[in-house]
């Protein structure tokens, strides 16, 4: 393991390719922040009907 093995991450870097070993584009999760909470979509309500003349 090491530098020519591909599966590590210290063999992408040395390849210069990205993987499951080394991501690409992700920021490093912050130690001690809350995750974010989405609120769920409030229910559509059902459009009244047109009385008919």
């Amino acid at each position: 393991m090491g530098k020519g093995d591909r599966k590590t991450r210290r063999g992408k870097i040395n390849r210069s390719s990205y993987g499951n070993s080394r991501a690409h584009g992700l920021a490093p999760a912050v130690v001690g922040a809350k995750p974010t909470v989405t609120k769920p979509a409030a229910a559509k309500k059902a459009a009244p009907k047109k009385k008919s003349a």
